[in-house]
Order: C-alpha cells, then sequence, then structure tokens
C-alpha cells in the first residue's frame, strides 16, 4: 500500500477525526497492513516491534465497526496481565469516546461481585485476563458472548504457549464459532498460528515486520560483566552514575521473582534511590497507585518483573535495566521494549555473570540480530559501596521476613484452591513436593548442559579479552575458582 494516510486505509471520517485528536499523523506499517484487513472481515495475525501501534490496529477497525452496528459483547480482548489490560481499555474508551464506547476491565484484585455488576451493565468491549473471564463465565449465567464479532488475543505468543489454555479452553465454550480472530504480539511463534483453543481461518491474513534486527535502531543495547556476589552493587553503582547525568530520566528496573522484587525496592528505597515497585503479590490498588506514580513522573524509578514488561506504552523511559535476566530470550526484547518507544532514543544495559552467563547472551544476541557493547562501570567504586549494599539489603530481608511475604504466598494458592473446589492441605502438601522435585531437576539439568568457559561459544569473542586475560585465575560463582586460559 504505497500511501502513508490513514485515510486510505477505508476508515471512517469519524475515525478519521479522532486519530488526529490522537496526535496520529500517519499509520504504522502494522496498523498500514492489518487494519484494510480485519475491516474486510479477515482473521488476522499481525506481529511488529514493542512501541509500533499494535494496539490500534486492532482498535480502530473494531470501533468503526461497532459504530456500525452497536450492540453489547461486541469485542473481547484476552490480554495476560492487568496492567495492559487497563492500558488497552483507556485507548479503547479514549478512541471511541465520539460513539460512547462503553469498556469493561475484568482482571481479578478488586471485588467479584463489582466486575459481575460492570459486565451485566453489557459493555460494548471487554478487556479481561482469561483466568477472571473463566471465574465469571463459569459462575453465572447472565453473560452472553453469543452476539461477540470479534475475539483479539493480545501478547498471543505469551497467550497460546499453553500456560492459560485451561481457562481459554473455558472461555471458548462460551464464545460463537462464527467471528473474527485477531492474534497480536511483538514476536510470533508456532503456538499461535496453529492454536488448538482459538483455530483460525484458513484464509487468516498473516503480517510480520519485515526486519533483521528485533529491536529499534534508535535503542542502545549495553552488557555488564559481573561476579555472583556483586550483582546488586554493579546495578546500584550504574544506577548512580546514570541519574548524576539524567537527573530527571525515568527508569525500569527488571527482576525476575517477586521476593526479587520487593527485597531490591526496598534496597533501593534505603539507599537513596525514590522508586515504586510492581508485581504480582501487590494488591490491583497499590499496583495502579504504583503504575501512576511512575506514568506521572512523580517517582522516577520502577522496580519490575515482567508483569511490566509486556505492552506498557510509557513513551518516556530513557534506561531499562536487567537486574536479573529473563528466562526466555524473546522475553529480553519485550523488556528493553518498554524505551526507546514511538522514535525516541533509549538505554538498555544487562547485567551478565561471567562467564555463566554467556551462552544466554549469545542466544539474546542471535534473537535480535545484533551485538551488545559493554557499558563501563568503576570497579572502584563497586568495591567500595559493597559493604553498604550488602548490609542494606540484608536489612531489608529481615524486614520482608517480618512482613510475612512468604506466608502471603501461601495465601495467595489457598485462596485460588479454596476457589476451585479443592483441599488447601493436600494441595499444600503436593505444591512443596513438586517445588523439591523442581529443584532437583533444574539442579541435574544444569549439572547436565554446564560447560566450562572455554566450551561457551562466546568465550573467544574479543568483547572479553580484558576479563580473559585480566588474571589467571579470577572467582566468578560464588564457592568456585576457576581457571582462566590466556
Amino acid at each position: 500500500m504505497a500511501s502513508d494516510k490513514f485515510d486510505s486505509l477505508g476508515v471512517s471520517p469519524w475515525v478519521l477525526r479522532q486519530i488526529q485528536k490522537l496526535g496520529l499523523k500517519s499509520p504504522t506499517p502494522i496498523q498500514k497492513h492489518c487494519i484494510p484487513k480485519i475491516l474486510a472481515g479477515q482473521d488476522c495475525v499481525g506481529a511488529a516491534k514493542t512501541g509500533s501501534g499494535k494496539t490500534f490496529a486492532f482498535a480502530l477497525p473494531i470501533l468503526q465497526k461497532l459504530a456500525e452496528d452497536p450492540r453489547s459483547y461486541f469485542a473481547l480482548i484476552l490480554t495476560p496481565t492487568h496492567e495492559l489490560a487497563h492500558q488497552i481499555s483507556e485507548q479503547f474508551a479514549v478512541a471511541g469516546q465520539p460513539m460512547g464506547c462503553r469498556v469493561c476491565v475484568i482482571t481479578g484484585g478488586t471485588d467479584q461481585l463489582y466486575e459481575s455488576q460492570r459486565l451485566m451493565n453489557r459493555p460494548h468491549v471487554v478487556v479481561a485476563m482469561p483466568g477472571r473471564l473463566a471465574d465469571h463465565l463459569t459462575g453465572c449465567n447472565t453473560i452472553s458472548f453469543r452476539g461477540l464479532q470479534y475475539l483479539v488475543i493480545d501478547e498471543a505468543d505469551r497467550m497460546l504457549e499453553g500456560g492459560f489454555d485451561e481457562h481459554l479452553q473455558t472461555i471458548s465454550k462460551f464464545l460463537p464459532e462464527k467471528r473474527q480472530n485477531l492474534f497480536f504480539s511483538a514476536t510470533i511463534r508456532p503456538c499461535v498460528t496453529a492454536s488448538e483453543v482459538f483455530p483460525l481461518h484458513p484464509e487468516v491474513f498473516q503480517w510480520s515486520e519485515d526486519a533483521q534486527v528485533v529491536t529499534v535502531d534508535t535503542l542502545d543495547q549495553r552488557y555488564i560483566l559481573c561476579a555472583e556476589y556483586d550483582r546488586d552493587q554493579v546495578l546500584v553503582e550504574t544506577l548512580r552514575n546514570f541519574r548524576e547525568q539524567h537527573k530527571s530520566a525515568s527508569v525500569i528496573i527488571f527482576t525476575n521473582t517477586k521476593k526479587d522484587c520487593q527485597l531490591l525496592s526496598m534496597t533501593l528505597n534505603e539507599i537513596g534511590f525514590s522508586n515504586v515497585c510492581l508485581h504480582g503479590f501487590m494488591r490491583q490498588r497499590e499496583r495502579v497507585a504504583a503504575l501512576a506514580q511512575f506514568k506521572s513522573s512523580h517517582v522516577k524509578t520502577l522496580i519490575a518483573t515482567d508483569v511490566a514488561s509486556r505492552g506498557l506504552d510509557i513513551p518516556a523511559v530513557e534506561l531499562v535495566l536487567n537486574h536479573r535476566l529473563p528466562k526466555f530470550p524473546n522475553e529480553y526484547v519485550h523488556r528493553v521494549g518498554r524505551t526507546a518507544r514511538a522514535g525516541r532514543n533509549g538505554l538498555a544495559i544487562s547485567i551478565f555473570r561471567f562467564p555463566r552467563d554467556l551462552e544466554f547472551l549469545a542466544q539474546i544476541e542471535d534473537t535480535i540480530k545484533t551485538k551488545l557493547k559493554e557499558m563501563p562501570v568503576d570497579q572502584r567504586m563497586v568495591e567500595r559501596i559493597f559493604m553498604q549494599v550488602s548490609v542494606t539489603k540484608r536489612e531489608a530481608e529481615i524486614k520482608l521476613d517480618n512482613k510475612d511475604f512468604e506466608e502471603r504466598k501461601s495465601n495467595y494458592r489457598r485462596i485460588k484452591w479454596l476457589q476451585e473446589g479443592r483441599d488447601p492441605e493436600k494441595e499444600e502438601a503436593r505444591f512443596q513436593r513438586e517445588k523439591k522435585a523442581r529443584i532437583a531437576a533444574r539442579k541435574e539439568e544444569f549439572r547436565q548442559k554446564r560447560k566450562k568457559p572455554s566450551e561457551m561459544s562466546l568465550f573467544t569473542d574479543e568483547r572479553f579479552d580484558k576479563v580473559r586475560n585480566g588474571a589467571k585465575k579470577k572467582k566468578i560463582m560464588s564457592g568456585e575458582t576457576i581457571k582462566i586460559e590466556k
């Protein structure tokens, strides 16, 4: 399609006026290719880099069709996180304001009766997380999606990889077979196009951004090498140095677990880096408040798990810091996609343990089709703050134990089992047995896959010459000394 204007995509005049109010000047590639196909009634699978306007690629045609045939429960959008659900609902509400679009968010974290009342108000668009929507559909018979026209799966690669299948299968029983399926994500895997839960039409339109590099050109991607024992100190020194040069910049720091997220937030607050955290054990009002503080720049630093890695549109984030690496390379793409959005410049820094994480670094670089550059860090400063950071973190751990963090985790599990009609005592015993088995399996898997440094694909990379040749022996992991060959 040659034209770079929205009016060439077949959208209505009122949609064009609303697009202008929203400040959208020209369609992004995914909007240019997918909007006409959606308006033509085709199933659609779209993949593009983060920050490329995927939400409006499906929201605008849905709103146009809704204006032509206004009815309740017209579209259902399924998302993996609370934050993304609320963001999508806001974009639908703003874009659909001229035609009075009613949007309902169903994510849990609030009173289920309140959500039921909102559903019974017959909204046009329902934005939901699968688990909570499945609870509503199986718990009452007052909601009907039989007239549904559109099913949207946002972040489709995560939603359809298997973790949500039980809830998605429940939801599918309440949906009509005749509908349009729209699957969108930053990355498309085989599980998306071959979904058994929500099968696509044989003539589905598929579009993927034709780019060798998965991340945007305006993103500067860096790495820092560290030992196992000084990761926190390296993070603090990197953040301190960045703050000296960019006092008002917004920063997102990613870590892996809820407990790590809470600990790191408490530690940095004590050291003097004011921040808010975002993880799955926070109550919904706490999560909304934390995100609002960060979006409004009232607080400049957000510590988060991967609940913040997908879909969140916060254009002004200047730095993404990976305190702990994600489990999979494609999750790295989603994390660093929180910066350098909408043509802006951004910086992403990831902390790697040398040589333990070299294989994962190789996988990331293979995924993004580019090589990361080293970020200099003052090792003398890292050594100077070692004791301060270590003691502060230990004090935070003691406080966290006093807050019964582990008990809260247990309570979440028990509530879920009770809602499912299962015996919480038996389930807890089974959970602990399976947990021990998983830990043992991971240790054995790591032992079998563990390579000597010289066998790692990036070990001889010239970027690491200084580290390899710095000393004949270097402590890499806690309790272990390995020989560094010159």
